[in-house]
């Protein structure tokens, strides 16, 4: 199969966003495909929005919403929804995507649905890939977690904006508190505000635990926003929330900043996963990234490096 250029992916078409996608699938290593994801990393031009919270709380839903907004406003949109693997072919459980409901003749927007594979936090190495592709293409990039285990703190090494959806009265207000939650958000979002006095009570939980939260000192405050299905007004709301965080991330080069971190964790997380310890120990200073490096060619050469050390 031909690695499709990063030109031919920024001419728009679903076919080609999606042979991609398979190539990097069935060769992440080989020189081409390695090449397309360097090129693309330095292209990036999209916001990457990571949605996470516990399953049920509507993130799908809210997906369909946001992703309607963006269509109004005339911008492109890709998604990745990243499900739990089947125990049996190891797919997307819920690859059809079914849940979020989108025009299918609309070009401006590209949905891909992924298997969390082995990786505790369900984001997994094409994951990373596809978001690399993906935010040299679209005006938007929204990551849909599977919303257990590390999923919902992991997301913090791919998303620039982090939405987190808590449910009223389902006791997600207490799973926000636990320790690391609480500190990834840039936004938080209860859902189905229209259930009334237990939305209003999930809200003022979760402002509660923010103000608990530890703080990191780059002076974005986390709001705490209500939304409904039933409200094109909370929804725009979001929206103008998520394009708050975009611009102040574009001050002080805090995006610039936020992605090499996640690049330097991503050839990190790849080396130990690879090789353990011992990798990460042998590679030393050659974890290092120089700002604007791409983490695919730094990863390929290290595991040449490593490889060779084992042989």
């Amino acid at each position: 199969m031909a690695t499709p250029s990063l030109a031919d992916l920024q001419s728009g078409s679903k076919a080609l966003m999606a042979a991609a996608f398979a190539v990097v699938e069935a060769d992440a290593h080989s020189k081409e495909t390695v090449t397309l994801l360097a090129q693309a990393w330095a292209a990036a031009k999209g916001q990457v929005i990571g949605v996470t919270g516990p399953p049920g709380v509507g993130k799908s839903t809210l997906i369909g919403h946001l992703i309607k907004s963006y269509r109004a406003e005339k911008k492109t949109v890709g998604v990745i929804a990243v499900d739990p693997s089947s125990r049996r072919s190891g797919g997307a459980l819920l690859g059809d995507r079914t849940r979020i409901e989108t025009d299918p003749e609309d070009e401006s927007i590209f949905i891909r649905s992924m298997a969390a594979r082995d990786q505790l936090g369900g984001l997994a190495f094409l994951t990373r890939a596809g978001i690399t592709l993906m935010r040299a293409v679209f005006d938007v990039v929204i990551v849909e977690t599977v919303g257990v285990g590390q999923s919902e703190t992991d997301i913090a090494d791919y998303a620039d904006t982090i939405v987190f959806c808590v449910q009223p009265a389902s006791g997600d207000a207490l799973q926000f508190m636990k320790a690391g939650i609480a500190e990834v958000p840039h936004i938080a979002v209860v859902t189905k505000s229209d259930l009334g006095k237990p939305a209003s009570k999930a809200q003022s939980d979760i402002e509660g635990a923010l103000s608990l939260a530890s703080e990191d000192g780059d002076g974005w405050i986390v709001p705490v926003l209500m939304t409904s299905s039933q409200s094109f007004d909370s929804i725009k709301l979001l929206t103008n929330s998520i394009e708050d965080h975009w611009r102040w991330l574009a001050l002080d080069d805090r995006l610039k900043q936020r992605r090499s971190t996640q690049a330097q964790n991503w050839v990190e997380r790849a080396i130990l996963d690879r090789f353990g310890r011992e990798g990460i120990r042998q590679a030393g200073l050659g974890l290092t990234l120089q700002p604007g490096e791409s983490p695919f060619e730094r990863e390929l050469s290290l595991e040449k490096t490593l490889n060779h050390a084992a042989n």
